[in-house]
Protein backbone atom coordinates (compact mmCIF):
# COMPACT_ATOMS: atom_id res chain seq x y z
CA UNK A 1 0.00 0.00 0.00
CA UNK A 2 1.48 3.34 -1.10
CA UNK A 3 1.51 6.55 0.92
CA UNK A 4 2.67 10.09 0.29
CA UNK A 5 5.20 11.66 2.64
CA UNK A 6 5.30 15.45 2.66
CA UNK A 7 8.03 17.77 3.93
CA UNK A 8 11.60 17.45 5.19
CA UNK A 9 10.85 15.89 8.59
CA UNK A 10 8.66 13.07 7.29
CA UNK A 11 10.96 12.10 4.42
CA UNK A 12 14.16 12.36 6.49
CA UNK A 13 12.63 10.22 9.24
CA UNK A 14 11.86 7.52 6.67
CA UNK A 15 15.39 7.83 5.28
CA UNK A 16 16.70 7.03 8.75
CA UNK A 17 14.44 4.14 9.69
CA UNK A 18 13.48 2.42 6.41
CA UNK A 19 15.03 3.93 3.25
CA UNK A 20 14.16 0.83 1.24
CA UNK A 21 10.45 1.67 1.53
CA UNK A 22 10.96 4.94 -0.38
CA UNK A 23 10.06 4.31 -4.03
CA UNK A 24 10.46 7.83 -5.42
CA UNK A 25 11.49 11.10 -3.78
CA UNK A 26 10.85 14.40 -5.56
CA UNK A 27 12.49 17.71 -4.68
CA UNK A 28 11.91 21.26 -5.85
CA UNK A 29 14.72 21.94 -8.33
CA UNK A 30 14.19 25.67 -7.90
CA UNK A 31 14.94 25.65 -4.18
CA UNK A 32 18.65 26.16 -3.56
CA UNK A 33 18.87 27.08 0.13
CA UNK A 34 21.08 25.37 2.70
CA UNK A 35 18.33 23.15 4.09
CA UNK A 36 17.60 21.69 0.67
CA UNK A 37 21.32 21.31 0.03
CA UNK A 38 21.81 19.33 3.23
CA UNK A 39 18.80 17.16 2.41
CA UNK A 40 20.02 16.38 -1.11
CA UNK A 41 23.48 15.47 0.16
CA UNK A 42 21.89 12.89 2.48
CA UNK A 43 19.28 11.68 -0.01
CA UNK A 44 21.57 11.30 -3.05
CA UNK A 45 23.86 8.93 -1.19
CA UNK A 46 21.00 6.71 -0.04
CA UNK A 47 18.45 6.90 -2.86
CA UNK A 48 20.46 7.15 -6.06
CA UNK A 49 18.11 6.96 -9.07
CA UNK A 50 15.02 7.11 -6.84
CA UNK A 51 15.66 10.84 -6.28
CA UNK A 52 14.03 13.10 -8.90
CA UNK A 53 14.05 16.85 -9.56
CA UNK A 54 10.58 18.32 -10.03
CA UNK A 55 8.95 21.69 -10.51
CA UNK A 56 6.37 23.27 -8.20
CA UNK A 57 3.47 22.18 -10.43
CA UNK A 58 4.47 18.48 -10.20
CA UNK A 59 4.81 18.68 -6.42
CA UNK A 60 1.42 20.36 -6.14
CA UNK A 61 -0.21 17.58 -8.20
CA UNK A 62 1.33 14.93 -5.95
CA UNK A 63 0.14 16.52 -2.71
CA UNK A 64 -2.87 18.61 -3.69
CA UNK A 65 -1.45 21.64 -1.88
CA UNK A 66 1.63 23.88 -1.68
CA UNK A 67 2.64 23.13 1.93
CA UNK A 68 5.24 20.53 1.01
CA UNK A 69 8.48 22.49 1.63
CA UNK A 70 9.74 21.27 -1.74
CA UNK A 71 10.08 17.60 -0.74
CA UNK A 72 7.57 14.82 -1.49
CA UNK A 73 8.03 11.04 -1.42
CA UNK A 74 6.05 8.04 -2.62
CA UNK A 75 6.62 5.16 -0.23
CA UNK A 76 5.40 1.77 0.84
CA UNK A 77 3.37 2.08 4.02
CA UNK A 78 5.36 1.02 7.07
CA UNK A 79 3.78 -1.29 9.61
CA UNK A 80 5.17 -0.32 13.00
CA UNK A 81 2.08 -1.13 15.03
CA UNK A 82 2.30 -4.06 17.44
CA UNK A 83 0.07 -5.57 20.08
CA UNK A 84 -0.36 -4.20 23.59
CA UNK A 85 1.10 -7.40 25.03
CA UNK A 86 4.23 -7.10 22.87
CA UNK A 87 4.77 -3.49 23.94
CA UNK A 88 4.53 -4.42 27.62
CA UNK A 89 6.83 -7.43 27.18
CA UNK A 90 9.42 -5.40 25.26
CA UNK A 91 9.43 -2.72 27.97
CA UNK A 92 9.88 -5.34 30.67
CA UNK A 93 12.75 -6.92 28.70
CA UNK A 94 14.40 -3.52 28.61
CA UNK A 95 13.84 -3.21 32.39
CA UNK A 96 11.58 -0.18 32.00
CA UNK A 97 7.94 0.60 32.64
CA UNK A 98 5.78 1.02 29.52
CA UNK A 99 4.18 4.36 28.74
CA UNK A 100 1.09 4.45 26.49
CA UNK A 101 -0.93 7.32 25.07
CA UNK A 102 -4.57 6.32 24.51
CA UNK A 103 -6.61 8.64 22.26
CA UNK A 104 -10.40 8.42 22.33
CA UNK A 105 -12.16 10.15 19.44
CA UNK A 106 -9.32 12.35 18.13
CA UNK A 107 -10.51 12.71 14.54
CA UNK A 108 -8.66 15.83 13.42
CA UNK A 109 -5.48 14.84 11.52
CA UNK A 110 -3.60 17.94 12.70
CA UNK A 111 -4.32 17.11 16.34
CA UNK A 112 -3.46 13.45 15.78
CA UNK A 113 -0.18 14.33 14.08
CA UNK A 114 0.73 16.72 16.89
CA UNK A 115 -0.10 14.01 19.46
CA UNK A 116 2.24 11.57 17.70
CA UNK A 117 4.98 14.19 17.68
CA UNK A 118 4.75 14.88 21.41
CA UNK A 119 4.41 11.14 22.16
CA UNK A 120 7.66 10.43 20.34
CA UNK A 121 9.42 13.28 22.13
CA UNK A 122 8.27 12.08 25.55
CA UNK A 123 9.36 8.49 24.96
CA UNK A 124 5.93 6.86 24.63
CA UNK A 125 6.12 3.17 23.73
CA UNK A 126 2.90 3.09 21.69
CA UNK A 127 -0.20 5.13 20.88
CA UNK A 128 -3.53 3.29 21.06
CA UNK A 129 -6.48 4.47 18.95
CA UNK A 130 -9.91 3.01 18.13
CA UNK A 131 -10.58 1.90 14.56
CA UNK A 132 -13.69 4.10 14.42
CA UNK A 133 -13.91 7.72 15.58
CA UNK A 134 -10.23 8.36 15.01
CA UNK A 135 -7.97 9.97 12.45
CA UNK A 136 -5.70 7.59 10.56
CA UNK A 137 -2.15 8.17 9.38
CA UNK A 138 -2.15 10.09 6.10
CA UNK A 139 0.01 12.74 4.44
CA UNK A 140 -1.29 15.50 6.74
CA UNK A 141 -0.67 13.48 9.91
CA UNK A 142 2.78 12.50 8.65
CA UNK A 143 3.76 16.12 7.96
CA UNK A 144 2.34 17.55 11.21
CA UNK A 145 4.05 14.82 13.24
CA UNK A 146 7.46 15.91 11.88
CA UNK A 147 8.44 12.31 11.21
CA UNK A 148 7.00 10.74 14.36
CA UNK A 149 4.31 8.96 12.34
CA UNK A 150 7.11 6.99 10.67
CA UNK A 151 8.52 5.57 13.89
CA UNK A 152 5.83 5.66 16.58
CA UNK A 153 3.94 2.36 17.01
CA UNK A 154 0.24 3.06 16.54
CA UNK A 155 -2.02 0.23 17.71
CA UNK A 156 -5.47 0.41 16.13
CA UNK A 157 -8.06 -1.57 18.04
CA UNK A 158 -11.74 -2.36 17.43
CA UNK A 159 -13.01 -2.06 21.01
CA UNK A 160 -11.33 0.58 23.16
CA UNK A 161 -12.83 -0.51 26.49
CA UNK A 162 -11.83 -4.13 25.92
CA UNK A 163 -8.28 -3.05 25.05
CA UNK A 164 -8.16 -0.87 28.16
CA UNK A 165 -9.02 -3.93 30.24
CA UNK A 166 -6.26 -5.84 28.44
CA UNK A 167 -3.80 -3.11 29.42
CA UNK A 168 -4.98 -3.19 33.02
CA UNK A 169 -4.58 -6.98 33.15
CA UNK A 170 -1.00 -6.45 31.95
CA UNK A 171 -0.38 -4.15 34.92
CA UNK A 172 -0.86 -0.81 33.15
CA UNK A 173 -2.50 1.90 35.30
CA UNK A 174 -4.85 4.00 33.14
CA UNK A 175 -5.05 7.70 33.96
CA UNK A 176 -7.72 9.76 32.24
CA UNK A 177 -7.95 13.53 32.05
CA UNK A 178 -11.11 15.22 33.27
CA UNK A 179 -11.67 18.91 34.05
CA UNK A 180 -13.81 17.95 37.07
CA UNK A 181 -11.27 15.62 38.70
CA UNK A 182 -10.10 16.50 42.21
CA UNK A 183 -6.49 15.42 41.73
CA UNK A 184 -4.02 17.22 39.48
CA UNK A 185 -1.69 15.45 37.04
CA UNK A 186 1.10 16.70 39.35
CA UNK A 187 -0.39 14.89 42.37
CA UNK A 188 0.11 11.30 41.21
CA UNK A 189 2.98 8.91 40.64
CA UNK A 190 3.62 8.40 36.92
CA UNK A 191 6.76 6.28 37.20
CA UNK A 192 5.05 2.88 36.88
CA UNK A 193 3.36 1.20 33.92
CA UNK A 194 1.11 4.00 32.75
CA UNK A 195 -1.45 4.75 30.04
CA UNK A 196 -2.46 8.40 29.64
CA UNK A 197 -6.02 8.52 28.25
CA UNK A 198 -7.06 11.64 26.34
CA UNK A 199 -10.47 12.47 24.88
CA UNK A 200 -11.31 14.55 21.85
CA UNK A 201 -11.15 18.31 22.16
CA UNK A 202 -14.56 19.62 23.21
CA UNK A 203 -16.32 16.28 23.75
CA UNK A 204 -13.68 14.72 25.98
CA UNK A 205 -13.64 11.00 26.68
CA UNK A 206 -16.72 8.90 26.07
CA UNK A 207 -18.58 7.77 29.19
CA UNK A 208 -17.43 4.13 29.11
CA UNK A 209 -13.86 5.19 28.46
CA UNK A 210 -13.91 7.47 31.49
CA UNK A 211 -15.55 4.84 33.69
CA UNK A 212 -12.84 2.31 32.85
CA UNK A 213 -9.91 4.54 33.79
CA UNK A 214 -8.20 3.67 37.07
CA UNK A 215 -7.85 7.32 38.01
CA UNK A 216 -8.96 10.71 36.71
CA UNK A 217 -6.84 13.83 36.92
CA UNK A 218 -7.09 17.42 35.79
CA UNK A 219 -4.57 19.82 34.31
CA UNK A 220 -4.52 23.00 36.44
CA UNK A 221 -5.78 26.00 34.50
CA UNK A 222 -4.89 29.46 35.78
CA UNK A 223 -6.29 31.69 33.03
CA UNK A 224 -9.68 32.36 31.48
CA UNK A 225 -9.70 29.39 29.06
CA UNK A 226 -11.22 26.21 30.45
CA UNK A 227 -9.24 23.58 28.55
CA UNK A 228 -6.24 22.90 26.31
CA UNK A 229 -5.93 21.52 22.81
CA UNK A 230 -5.65 17.71 23.02
CA UNK A 231 -2.09 17.65 21.70
CA UNK A 232 -1.00 20.33 24.20
CA UNK A 233 -2.77 18.48 27.02
CA UNK A 234 -1.06 15.25 25.94
CA UNK A 235 2.27 17.04 26.06
CA UNK A 236 1.66 18.36 29.56
CA UNK A 237 0.79 14.90 30.90
CA UNK A 238 3.43 12.93 29.02
CA UNK A 239 6.25 15.28 29.91
CA UNK A 240 5.26 15.21 33.56
CA UNK A 241 5.56 11.42 33.32
CA UNK A 242 8.95 11.81 31.66
CA UNK A 243 10.10 14.31 34.31
CA UNK A 244 9.18 11.92 37.12
CA UNK A 245 10.84 8.96 35.41
CA UNK A 246 14.09 10.85 34.77
CA UNK A 247 14.11 12.08 38.37
CA UNK A 248 13.67 8.50 39.62
CA UNK A 249 16.59 7.31 37.50
CA UNK A 250 18.74 10.16 38.82
CA UNK A 251 17.82 9.31 42.41
CA UNK A 252 18.79 5.68 41.87
CA UNK A 253 22.08 6.69 40.30
CA UNK A 254 22.83 9.01 43.22
CA UNK A 255 22.34 6.14 45.67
Amino acid sequence: MKQILVGFHAVQARLRVDPGSLKSVYFDSGRRDRRMGDFLKQAEEILGERLHAADAERLHKLTGHDRHQGVVALAEKMTVARTITEVVEDAESAQKKPLFLVLDGVTDPHNFGACLRVADGAGVDAVVIPKDRSASINATVSKVSSGAAEVMPVITITNLVRSMKEMQEAGVWLIGTDDEATKSIYDIDLTGSIGIVMGAEGEGMRRLTKENCDELVRIPMQGVVSSLNVSVASGVCLYEALRQRLAKVSDKAAK
